[in-house]
């Protein structure tokens, strides 16, 4: 798919940079070259080199020529070889040559010096990450992450439509799965029908999606924890099943949680979630413009520890969501910041029992000058499957 321009993104980058006296950015991590370039690589050998005046620079593989010249927003792209027998070593080392030379004329460049995360490229698996290397090339730049961390946490036209559609992926697969479980069925076996389905049915969406990748952890029942690994726990009537579930759509995230129940859903569970959906719609009424990040933190923990599960969720409570999973902003007691408009956050409130089991519940919003807009039309909650 090839996106027009986004000019209202690249100028806020541009007045930031402005801020922070940069001449260039220069940028290694998948997820910060496709924001500024739309160009999502395949392997992780991609750079860009973004002015604060002029044309940028996007450096791939020579193996990505047409899908750089069908969906980068630069004409300016500079291809590396994969394997030349000139020159034997790693790509990586040929795109920090063509980086050096990019930025050469600049004289105070932002470098990604901290990053908590970085999202992969489209091949996903292993992603290719900074040596010591790429940033002793640049001796003397400055950290661009506080220029991509604010441009980012706040999401332009065509970022809320790209988010839109992985959310509608997510929520189609889901509608999926619900018409097939079956008890019985194994985690992985309900995890594979989710994913297949993304793969499979989200790649085309609706001509406007050249990739859809899925990522998930699905468990059952007892086996609903905080942090572990999808198994093959059968599904059993009455228990509920959750799925924790991400859609890569053209580099851009969707990250839900949701739950399915064959008949009906056990008295303790169902109370749990009861309790749940009341602090989770507490919390979604609460996000304004102007609005505390840490008192969002604070609130959903201590309505949480009231209903009887004290320093839970061991997860966040709320993060961003964009070229990322997870990005900026993290509301957090330990932090500072407002809610602004324009923000599209995840929002997951949890309670789980000792031993197993319990209910997470979770979505993305749109954040609006009158609140909140949900992104997916899958519900919240404990949905039932029908009989």
């Amino acid at each position: 798919m090839s996106w027009p321009k986004d000019e209202a993104k690249l100028e806020r980058v541009r007045a930031l940079m402005a801020e922070e006296e940069l001449d260039a950015l220069v940028v290694r991590a998948p997820d910060n070259v496709l924001y500024l370039t739309s160009f999502w690589g395949m392997k992780g050998y991609d750079a860009c080199v973004f002015p604060r005046e002029g044309d940028p620079v996007l450096i791939t593989i020579e193996a990505s020529e047409e899908d750089a010249a069908r969906t980068a927003w630069t004409e300016d792209v500079r291809l590396i070889r994969g394997y030349d027998p000139e020159d034997p070593r790693p790509p990586i080392a040929r795109t920090l040559d063509a980086a050096v030379a990019a930025a050469r004329d600049y004289e105070r460049v932002g470098l990604e010096l901290s990053l908590g995360t970085q999202a992969a490229d489209r091949m996903v698996g292993e992603p290719t990450t900074f040596t010591a290397g790429w940033f002793d090339s640049f001796p003397d730049a400055a950290d661009a992450t506080s220029v991509l961390v604010r441009a980012r946490s706040l999401k332009t036209e065509q970022e809320i439509e790209r988010l839109r559609l992985a959310n509608e992926i997510a929520a189609a697969a889901m509608e999926h799965v619900r018409d097939r479980l079956r008890p019985g069925m194994k985690e992985a076996a309900a995890a594979a029908l989710w994913q297949g389905f993304v793969h499979g049915e989200g790649t085309g969406w609706q001509g406007k999606v050249d990739l859809a990748l899925p990522f998930s952890l699905v468990w059952a029942g007892r086996e609903i924890k905080t942090f572990t690994a999808t198994g093959d726990k059968p599904v059993s009537e009455g228990e509920p099943v959750l799925f924790e579930i991400w859609v890569c759509a053209d580099g851009y995230w969707s990250d839900h949680t949701k739950n399915l129940v064959i008949g009906d859903l056990r008295e303790d569970y169902a109370a749990l979630e009861t309790a749940l959906i009341g602090v989770y719609d507490e919390a979604l009424e609460s996000i304004r413009p102007g609005a505390s990040m840490a008192e969002l933190d604070r609130s959903v923990r201590e309505q949480i520890d009231a209903m009887g599960y004290p320093g839970q969720p061991t997860h966040p409570i709320c993060h961003g969501v964009g070229a990322r999973a997870h990005e900026p902003p993290y509301p957090h007691q330990a932090g500072g910041g407002t809610f602004a408009e324009g923000m599209v956050l995840a929002v997951e409130p949890g309670a789980y029992w000792p031993g197993g089991g319990g209910l997470r519940v979770e979505d993305n919003f749109l954040v609006t000058n009158e609140g909140v807009e949900k992104l997916s039309s899958f519900p919240d909650g404990v949905v039932q499957c029908p009989t």
